[in-house]
């Protein structure tokens, strides 16, 4: 009677699917996610570099049958964003190729991880000094990054700047007071007669009455007019005004409301172009990871 026999063959060779006992094969490789970060910025610089120059083509300085600058614009961020999407699966896949890593969730990681650094890294480059060594090349992040550091205070107070500076209601009016003639020291009631007729506009309802009898004395002085004229003036001016300040503030809406917009199609556009690049990326660091044959020991019971 013979006993059975157990035997150890070694060599034969299975597909092993949980490796997760082994701490070595699920942990990250720098090295490979620095070779995927350094190959994905060279090929979104490549692609960006291709669409200048496509760009660049199209513009006929010798005709004015040129695409719109609203085209260009809209053409140079879709191009951008796909270059994007294209560097970041590139780099995911390379990543998580060199990694050696057989797990396609730790490849994933990898392509995740390289296009988190990759982005880190064009933000430096854009933000610094560094920047100009780059060039226009990455120019389609650039104007999505300027778009999305637009603060609220900067949208909240755009009108400010714009009522100083696109009509100054009272420079119509101290045009007009400076131009006239009469009087017996014109400079001196010229300058006496602005201050009035600002007094008059800046003041409270209060005291409007009252500066604005000064300023139809102070103008009927400056030009030599009776009062009662001079008051139908300082009335003139004062609706002038009022008018010019309702076109001013007008102005600064519309303008507040395009940096509104401005601000917000940036911010929603770099977070969409961010967010499929990462999905590339972890596509492509899946599509990476290398299927390795594990040899293992398989017992069979010989009779």
């Amino acid at each position: 009677m013979t006993d059975p026999v157990t035997v150890h063959h070694v060599g034969d060779t299975d597909y092993v699917e949980d490796l997760s006992a082994n701490a070595a094969v699920n942990q990250i490789s720098w090295g490979a996610v620095f070779a995927g970060v350094a190959l994905a910025l060279a090929v979104q610089f490549l692609l960006n570099l291709l669409g200048v120059g496509i760009g660049a083509a199209v513009i006929d300085p010798a005709t004015a049958d040129n695409p719109n600058p609203s085209t260009f614009s809209i053409a140079g961020g879709l191009w951008f964003v796909v270059s994007g999407i294209v560097a970041a699966f590139v780099g995911g896949y390379v990543a998580s190729r060199v990694s050696g890593r057989p797990s396609k969730a730790t490849g994933s990681y990898h392509g995740l991880i390289s296009w988190a650094v990759t982005t880190l890294v064009v933000l430096y480059l854009l933000t610094t000094s560094v920047g100009t060594l780059v060039g226009g090349a990455f120019s389609g992040l650039s104007s999505i990054v300027g778009g999305v550091g637009k603060t609220a205070a900067t949208v909240t107070t755009a009108a400010a700047p714009a009522v100083a500076s696109s009509v100054d209601p009272m420079a119509d009016i101290e045009r007009q007071i400076r131009s006239a003639t009469g009087g017996n020291d014109p400079a001196a009631l010229r300058d006496a007669a602005v201050a009035a007729m600002r007094a008059v506009v800046t003041g409270d309802e209060a005291t409007a009455e009252e500066a604005r009898n000064r300023a139809a004395e102070a103008v009927a002085r400056a030009q030599n007019i009776p009062v009662d004229q001079a008051r139908t003036q300082v009335q003139q001016y004062e609706e002038s005004y009022r008018a010019s300040f309702e076109r001013a503030k007008q102005q600064a809406t519309e303008a507040a409301d395009t940096a509104a917009t401005v601000v917000s199609s940036g911010a929603l556009l770099g977070f969409v172009s961010l967010v499929i690049g990462a999905v590339a990326a972890w596509f492509g660091g899946a599509s990476g990871t290398a299927r390795t044959v594990v040899p293992t020991n398989t017992t069979r019971r010989v009779g």
